[in-house]
């Protein structure tokens, strides 16, 4: 049986095995601006796309530790880049699923890490300061868009910090997502090159 998708960019990426080399940031950006958050049950004329909460989830790591290492933003960034090829599952079916699924996604995260330089593990300190930003983003999104109530939100997911608790979130078209996953990508890299010179 066939375990491998072809990919825009001509790539075709084992999914049983995900090698770094068949790993591009083009398709990556492609697929998350066309994968829905909240399996797309939110308001508004375009679903929220994991490239555009993937943007935001770095914007708040940014906001709340202005010193914070660039690999730590590209990864932050990059955090649900999995979701190109997987799709994104809600948690709770992931937890149904349980941990078959979970070392799936963590062999591609793997790869994905490796092809862009950064470590192929996450420590537990970039996973909280990473996962931190991401709960704040799901509240900022369970509010705004997704029906939650403040209420609700707050009991999942916590309180947002003041300093991002006002952001608005405006669901973008899929190229428009896109092209801002890029260009904050491009722009991660380009500071990373010049603190390596």
């Amino acid at each position: 049986m066939r375990a491998w998708q072809r990919m825009l960019s001509g790539r075709r990426l084992d999914l049983i095995n995900p090698s770094a080399m068949d790993i591009e940031i083009e398709d990556i950006a492609h697929g998350l601006s066309r994968v829905a958050r909240w399996n797309g049950q939110t308001t508004g004329e375009h679903s929220f796309s994991v490239a555009q909460h993937s943007v935001i989830v770095e914007d708040i790591c940014r906001t709340l530790e202005p010193h914070a290492d660039t690999q730590w933003l590209l990864a932050a960034l990059l955090h649900d880049a999995s979701e190109y090829v997987v799709g994104d599952m809600i948690s709770p079916f992931k937890n149904a699923l349980g941990i078959n699924y979970r070392a799936f996604e963590d062999k591609l995260m793997q790869a994905i890490h490796i092809r862009f330089g950064l470590p192929a593990a996450e420590n537990t300190q970039l996973k909280k300061f990473i996962k931190r930003a991401d709960k704040i983003s799901a509240y900022l999104e369970a509010t705004q868009i997704a029906g939650f109530s403040h209420e609700e939100s707050e009991k999942f997911f916590g309180a947002p910090p003041q300093a991002v608790s006002n952001w608005k979130i405006n669901p973008l078209p899929p190229n428009d997502a896109k092209r801002q996953y890029i260009a904050r990508f491009e722009e991660l890299v380009a500071v990373a090159k010049k603190s390596a010179a």
